[in-house]
This record gives C-alpha cells, sequence and structure tokens, in this order.
C-alpha cells in the first residue's frame, strides 16, 4: 500500500505533537470534529476529548473487577480440556507425522513435492515436531505419566538423520529448545513438579538435542559475516541454492538454546556462534538512530529490509537480549537489551508519555526506517503482542498494561488477532490467525505481575473465542479469515506448546512453577528453563572476544537488588489496570463503537 508522506512528515517543533496524536492519522476529519467539539464544550485546558470516553465509567469496572475462584476452576477446566483435545487428537491421527490436520483428521509431513513451500518446510522436519514441542506441556498440566511416556517415545523413535531441509530458528526454538527443557526437568534435582524421574533415563534428550545442534551448525560457516544461512538440510548441510538473506529474529534468536546447551554440556562451540551472530548483527545496527533492519544479507552485511519494528523478523531478537541476560549473567546482553530499548522508545513509540496519565492517544510502536526513524507503514502484526511481556520483565508494567490493552481491544473486536492489522484503516491487512501464543503469554505474564482480575477475564475472552471459532473435528484450526471466520486445515505446534500452556497457567494458581522456590523463564517457544546458577558459569576459558566497559547501576539490570514489579502503584492490584476513560479510547480506536 502506498503510504501518503505527507501524513507522517516531523517537524522539529511538532515533535511533542507527532508523539502525543497518531490517532488523527486514523481518524482523519471525523476526529478531528470530535476533538474540536470537546475542545469547545470545555473550559480548562487539562480537558479534552478524553471526555468523549469518560461516561459509563463504571461499565469497565463492573465487567473486568472481580472473578470468582469457581469461575478460575472452570477456565482451568476449559484450557486443559482444550489441549488435550487437540494432543490426543495429533497422537490417534497424526503421529509419528510433524502436525495434525484437525479438519480432516490427518498427519502432516514436510511437503517433499514442492521443497520451496517454505510455510510447511521450514517447519515441518519430518521428526515428529508436535510431540517433541509438547513435551514440558505435559508436566505443566501435571501429567507425568504420559510425559514419560512421550519422552520414551521419542527416545525410541525420533532421529534428525534425515534428508529435511528446515529453518535454523524454527528448528532451534521448536525442538532443540523442548529436547532442553524437558531434560533439565527430568533431572533437576530440585523437582520443581514433583519426583518426575524416568527409570533408566540416560540423558538421550540430551543426546539428541546435541545432535541436532551439530547437524544446525554448517548453517554457520562459510559466511564473511558470522551471521547463520537460514536454512540448513540436517543430512547434507546447507543446500547450495541458499540464499545469503535472513531476518534479524531469525538469526539472532539462538543464544538461550545454544547457551544453555553449551553450559550443559561443557562446549563453548554453540554459544560462541550464536553470541557472534547477535554480535555481527548489533554492530550493523544504525549509527543515527541505533536501530536494526529486519532481513539482512549474510556476506556483505548490507541490510536489504531496512524496516526496523517490534513484529516478524525483529520480535525475539529484543527478548533474547533480555531472556540471555536473565539465565546467563552477561552484562553484555543486558547492555545491549537496554541500548536497543532506548533506540525502540526513541524512534518506534508514538503516544502519550504517561499510560495512566495526561492527554494524549495510548502508546503503539509503529514500524519505521531504520536509518531515519521515519515511519514506513501503517500496520503492526500479531507477533508484536509479545512485546507487552517483555516489558513486564523489564519491570515496566505501567508500559505493559497500556500496548497490552490495544491488542486486546482488536480480540475483542474480531475474537482473534489478524496476522497484520493496520491502525490507519482500523482493519486488517493480513486477514489469518495461526492460534498464536503471543496475547495470551503477555497477559498471563501481566496477572503474574498484578495478580489483577482483569487479565483472567481477558484470559477468558480469549479461550471462549478458541473454542467458539476454531474448533473442528479433531482439534483447532488456523482462521483463514478472523472475520468470517472461515478455517485452514493445519493447528500448529505451538497451539500446544504455548497458546494452551499460557492459558493454563494464566488460572492455574497452584502451579508447582507458582509454588516452587525456584525461578524460571519461558523460552520464545514457551519451553520451561530454570534460572540456575549452573547457568552462569563456564567450563571453559572466555574465549569470546568482548568488548569491556564499565558498568553503571544502571547497566546492572533490574533484576540486581529488587523486582522492579513491586513498584508498580498498589491499586493496579485491585482496580482496573488502565484506566476507564482510557481503556474506551483504545476501544473506539480500533473500531468497537
Amino acid at each position: 500500500m502506498e503510504v501518503n508522506r505527507e501524513l507522517f512528515t516531523e517537524h522539529d517543533d511538532g515533535a511533542a505533537a507527532k508523539a502525543n496524536s497518531w490517532s488523527q492519522q486514523i481518524h482523519g476529519q471525523r476526529d478531528a470534529q470530535s476533538r474540536t467539539y470537546f475542545a469547545s464544550k470545555e473550559d480548562s485546558p487539562t480537558k479534552s476529548y478524553l471526555n468523549l470516553f469518560d461516561i459509563d465509567r463504571d461499565e469497565y469496572d463492573r465487567r473486568y473487577s472481580s472473578f470468582p475462584d469457581t469461575l478460575k476452576t472452570k477456565m482451568k477446566g476449559m484450557a486443559k480440556d482444550m489441549f488435550y483435545f487437540g494432543y490426543d487428537n495429533y497422537m490417534k491421527y497424526a503421529f509419528p507425522e510433524d502436525e495434525l490436520n484437525p479438519i480432516d483428521c490427518e498427519g502432516r509431513g514436510p511437503d517433499v513435492l514442492n521443497p520451496s513451500n517454505i510455510n510447511i518446510n521450514d517447519v515441518l522436519g519430518n521428526y515428529s515436531l508436535t510431540l517433541i514441542d509438547t513435551l514440558d506441556t505435559l508436566l505443566v498440566l501435571g501429567n507425568v505419566s504420559e510425559f514419560h511416556r512421550a519422552v520414551q517415545l521419542v527416545i525410541d523413535t525420533v532421529s534428525f538423520d534425515k534428508d529435511s531441509t528446515v529453518q535454523v530458528f524454527e528448528a532451534n526454538i521448536r525442538i532443540l529448545g523442548s529436547l532442553i527443557s524437558a531434560h533439565i526437568l527430568l533431572t533437576d534435582p530440585k523437582h520443581p513438579f514433583g519426583n518426575v524421574g524416568l527409570k533408566d533415563y540416560d540423558n538421550e534428550l540430551l543426546h539428541l538435542a546435541h545432535d541436532l545442534a551439530v547437524r544446525l551448525l554448517p548453517a554457520f560457516e562459510n559466511t564473511s559475516t558470522g551471521i547463520p544461512y537460514p536454512r540448513v538440510n540436517l543430512k547434507n548441510g546447507v543446500p547450495p541454492n541458499s540464499i545469503n538473506e535472513t531476518c534479524t529474529a531469525g538469526a539472532g534468536s539462538l543464544l538461550v538454546e545454544f547457551g544453555i546447551l553449551s553450559r550443559l554440556i561443557g562446549d563453548s562451540t554453540f554459544e560462541w556462534v550464536a553470541r557472534r551472530a547477535v554480535r555481527a548483527l548489533w554492530s550493523l545496527r544504525s549509527n543515527e538512530t541505533g536501530l536494526l533492519g529486519n532481513v539482512v544479507n549474510i556476506q556483505t552485511g548490507q541490510w536489504v529490509g531496512k524496516q526496523s519494528g517490534l513484529g516478524a523478523g525483529m520480535d525475539s531478537f529484543y527478548e533474547y537480549l533480555l531472556k540471555s541476560y536473565i539465565l546467563f549473567g552477561e552484562k553484555e546482553d543486558y547492555r545491549m537489551f537496554q541500548a536497543s530499548y532506548e533506540s525502540i522508545q526513541n524512534h518506534l513509540r508514538r503516544g502519550r508519555e504517561s499510560c495512566n496519565e495526561g492527554e494524549g492517544d495510548p502508546p503503539l510502536y509503529v514500524n519505521v526506517n531504520m536509518f531515519n526513524g521515519q515511519i514506513m507503514n501503517t500496520w503492526i502484526d500479531s507477533l508484536q503482542a509479545f512485546f507487552p511481556g517483555l516489558l513486564v520483565l523489564n519491570g515496566d508494567v505501567e508500559e505493559a498494561i497500556c500496548l497490552h490493552a490495544f491488542y486486546y481491544a482488536i480480540w475483542k473486536r474480531f475474537g482473534a488477532l489478524p496476522e497484520r492489522y493496520n491502525w490507519q484503516l482500523q482493519a486488517p491487512d493480513v486477514l489469518f490467525y495461526p492460534l498464536r501464543p503471543e496475547l495470551v503469554e503477555s497477559t498471563y505474564l501481566l496477572y503474574q505481575a498484578t495478580k489483577n482480575p482483569f487479565y483472567l477475564h481477558v484470559g477468558m475472552d480469549i479461550l471462549e473465542s478458541l473454542e467458539r471459532t476454531t474448533k473442528v473435528r479433531c482439534g483447532y484450526a488456523t482462521l483463514h479469515h478472523v472475520v468470517d471466520k472461515s478455517k485452514e486445515d493445519r493447528m500448529e505446534s505451538f497451539f500446544l506448546s504455548e497458546t494452551c500452556k499460557y492459558l493454563y497457567l494464566l488460572f492455574d494458581d497452584d502451579n508447582p512453577l507458582h509454588k516452587s522456590e525456584n525461578k524460571y523463564i519461558f523460552t520464545t517457544e514457551g519451553h520451561v528453563v530454570p534460572i540456575d546458577e549452573r547457568f552462569r558459569e563456564k567450563q571453559w576459558s572466555e574465549g569470546f572476544p568482548c568488548e569491556e566497559a564499565m558498568m553503571t547501576d544502571h547497566d546492572k539490570g533490574p533484576f540486581s537488588n529488587s523486582s522492579n514489579c513491586e513498584r508498580i502503584p498498589e491499586e493496579r492490584r485491585y482496580s482496573l489496570p488502565l484506566k476507564s476513560v482510557y481503556m474506551r479510547q483504545i476501544d473506539h480506536m480500533v473500531g468497537l463503537f
């Protein structure tokens, strides 16, 4: 779509106006008239068009202010039933293939007749993907016997010696990450889920993880920058016809899984190549804005995609800078995250300065040109809904509350998140919804940070929407069109490994993960890994060419002394997390009324 650049021209004397009033670009003359009308009705300069939304404020309080324990138990049961309806049918109709076609009740593997079908072949490697991706969810749901059975099936049936060309990123987060997580949970001496050790288990899952990682290593060879090729053949290495372009998230989101593997087996190779890739990407950021693009040439280091945003192609790069720091304690990771976060706030963020105070529009993070910060388009994508969760991990709970409310409003309008939503047109640009977990994940993390019942209502809305519009004969199907609710015959593995897991945990206050004395973090695929001192220790001498810099108190990160979550106002725990006037404003902005 051709964007009217005049709408987004920045003037030196108008930066504050630009930051606070992005919605003028949405509503155009209609909104301008509303603002003019309400401004004429008010004498005080502190009152504005926001008064339009300051009616029936109790409507939101009545709906969201409480959530009975009986309803919480019911929703927990619904989430559990949802998982098992998908899982049991996968095992019945699809295993050992990678995915379940929930409409036809059949299994799905790689598209061998069409190798260029990367939508399928990047993910499906003929290695029982859904079973592996789901292992730790079984423990989260308390089903130790099925977890043991599933682990044994993986040990007995899965091999990576396959002529399958897969995306390095997808194999890493879905397969490698799950194998590592399940291995840790099986052998964790602190037993967060009770005694779940498997008799005669001899580190087979760790050996499988190591074998897969070795098969991914050729992607890091023969690149001038150290940034890996996007795809690798598990048997033969990098295909001869491989492209030299990869996305920032794909190349820069390997460090958590590769780093844990290195520290478990005492071999620095995997962490070293993953860190080299992150550092290479970091070195290519814009000198002017500090931003990165979304697609890079791995040989020349030139940016092929100059869009900088928080969604597809970039999302988990930022996520893993922070999570790597949390897990490994490497100060370099937090320095990069903090610098990235500052650039994001300076160049991507639009809207009023404070989430719950003041005038102007709610925060919105837009897609900009990495070199000059100029807006490139007027859509956001559903993957961006992960960012409120990352804000929570960084202690920025107030900002997370506001951004999450925007995505929830879109969900309320469509009963799903369209893959792309055009905030200028108030309409989806890309209409499908493949059962993604990002909004559920952020909802869960915000509930853990605030314990506000509002987020239980959000989870219930999501759960009931999924049950109503995506359930089919043998599972849950991708929505092809979020408006007419037509479906595609696909249930991606992340539905069981993430979406169902976060929904269940949201309503299960007594889950061992919540009661354990030990702290855990979720990978970008929702796999559980402990925050453990052993991951902060290396069995090798430092061999990384690392920049050394003085650490300020600011650089030490949000986890050095106390939790930032304690800094949120107490009222956030028992009243609406976002004031009614602002919630109504957001609902209006996405076309709910």
